[in-house]
């Protein structure tokens, strides 16, 4: 069973992910991530790089996404890449990945490119409100990506509120359900839980 788990930046998709997976049972699930997907460009320089727009589909390789997905869904393992957003580079090793029961795949683009669409059996949309999503946003940016509050505020003045506007938010209609992701991850997680439970059954 493959489920697509898409939402704005900051919506908390990450969490609630790998909160479904221990729900599913770690054995049994795969996690495949919209951010190890960015196209490879080591032609360009750093700087080049570092302009590129991540939240627009065009930055994404989709061919190698949906090739590797049906690759797992007739159980041929893949090797998934890992992608640097600190060299905005791929990374010279890749992880073996298995196919599993259950494949969960998650990133605020991947229900914008329909050759992956047509690939989830379920999709899950994940909302929260825009302050709330840009705070966290900004935390997971400064820790994890080397990012200042500053340079992220100012990403989404000129392109990360555009881009969920243009790309993201009308998803929500294509969504079996949608989560609301605005208070604890306990209060979050126990929809998910419930409409899970009814469709694996």
């Amino acid at each position: 069973m493959i489920i697509g788990f898409c939402g704005g930046t900051g919506a908390g998709k990450s969490t609630l992910v790998e909160q479904a997976a221990r729900f599913l049972g770690i054995d049994n699930t795969l996690i495949l991530a919209q951010d190890h997907y960015y196209k490879h460009l080591p032609e360009l320089t750093f700087e080049e790089r570092a302009q590129i727009n991540f939240d627009h589909p065009d930055a994404l390789d989709f061919d190698l996404m949906v090739s590797d997905l049906k690759k797992l869904v007739n159980g041929i393992s893949i090797n998934c890449p890992v992608y640097s957003f600190a060299e905005h580079l791929r990374m010279n090793e890749s992880v073996p990945c298995g196919s599993k029961p259950f494949i969960l795949v998650e990133g605020i683009l991947v229900f914008a490119h329909q050759p992956l669409l047509s690939l989830f059996d379920y999709k899950v949309y994940i909302e929260a409100d825009k302050q709330l999503r840009v705070q966290r946003r900004v935390d997971r940016d400064v820790q994890q990506r080397g990012r200042t509050k500053d340079e992220v505020h100012q990403r989404f003045k000129t392109t990360l509120h555009n881009m969920h506007d243009t790309f993201i938010a009308s998803n929500r209609e294509k969504a079996d359900i949608v989560i609301s992701n605005n208070d604890t991850i306990e209060k979050s997680i126990a929809p998910l839980k419930h409409w899970l439970s009814s469709v694996i059954k």
